[in-house]
């Protein structure tokens, strides 16, 4: 159901249906009424890093949770980041959400620079470059937000880290699939379709 038909049906409805539907609606974590928006002039973004020429640094398992756990945790607990949807691969990450740059770009230089010379120790291979940049994209409307959603969850078959994108330990769409199930996100998968999103620029 789009947002517009949404709304059409929640206005039509009675009080006590109405109550029913928001209810509904906080108890799956889903938005009230449509994808997050930011009165204070904050942007939404899809945020992405990749490992330096592309190498899978990443690709040990316990990377990946180093990353899942100094990347994407840590971001989700500071005060001017809403991180919505994430995904960790062997060479590279993408996060979906609201984030203020001016504080990000210096927070994820020093988070980088940390990870990088941990394993660069572990691999004897001091001064070695593990990350090349971050990139930053703006995301225009309600319909990119939730192509963006769905193009972070399928990444891990994109590249071919598995056949299932819920087999991939190292992504947000478990916790999307517990919170709103199965047939709702294939609906938005069918109403939100990825098509050649990440053309040119995912890695």
């Amino acid at each position: 159901m789009s947002d517009p038909e949404r709304m059409y049906r929640y206005r039509k409805a009675s009080p006590e249906e109405r109550a029913n539907m928001v209810a509904h609606r906080r108890k799956f974590g889903l938005p009230l009424h449509a994808p997050p928006h930011y009165p204070d002039g904050k942007k939404r973004y899809i945020l992405s890093a990749a490992c330096f020429e592309h190498t899978p640094f990443m690709v040990m398992p316990g990377r990946r949770d180093a990353v899942r756990a100094e990347v994407i945790d840590a971001l989700i607990a500071e005060p001017w980041a809403d991180v919505r949807a994430w995904v960790v691969l062997p060479n590279h990450w993408h996060v979906v959400g609201c984030v203020d740059l001016a504080p990000f770009g210096e927070w994820i230089r020093v988070v980088h620079s940390r990870l990088a010379g941990r394993w660069n120790r572990e691999d004897s291979a001091k001064g070695r470059r593990v990350w090349f940049r971050f990139q930053d994209r703006a995301i225009r409307n309600d319909a990119h937000y939730f192509a963006s959603l769905n193009y972070v969850h399928a990444n891990p078959v994109k590249h071919g880290c598995v056949k299932r994108a819920d087999e991939w330990e190292w992504s947000s769409l478990r916790n999307y699939l517990d919170e709103h199930g199965r047939e709702r996100l294939r609906g938005l998968w069918k109403e939100y379709p990825v098509g050649d999103y990440g053309k040119g620029w995912d890695w």
